[in-house]
């Protein structure tokens, strides 16, 4: 039972991760992303949560994977793209009188504009 919910807790998060991420990429307005933030954020911490449920119960199967060639070396590719694009977000810092006042206007607006 335990992991028929974990992965049906898995699913229903991707869904809103997948919907709210396009609907973010499609639609480039920071006040749109700003409104979704919330939906994406909550279920973010959901699917990280039912991602290490999820792999407790197959951590083994996982294992199996990562011995194929084509998997390590995806996994490896991937991994390295995600450390570069990391960095690259993390050096690419918006300057702190654009920052500051977004910040202050996006905590404003995720308080329901009080």
């Amino acid at each position: 039972m335990p992991r028929k919910l974990i992965d049906i807790t898995l699913f229903i998060s991707f869904i809103a991760m997948a919907t709210s991420g396009m609907m973010m990429f499609v639609i480039e307005k920071p006040s749109f992303t700003i409104q979704m933030h919330p939906v994406h954020k909550l279920f973010g911490l959901i699917m990280i949560a039912a991602v290490v449920g999820h792999l407790s119960f197959n951590y083994r199967m996982l294992l199996n994977y990562v011995k194929t060639t084509a998997a390590a070396v995806l996994g490896g590719v991937l991994v390295v793209l995600m450390v570069v694009l990391y960095g690259v977000a993390l050096n690419n810092q918006v300057p702190a009188e654009i920052a500051e006042p977004m910040d202050a206007l996006a905590a404003q607006a995720e308080q329901g504009g009080e």
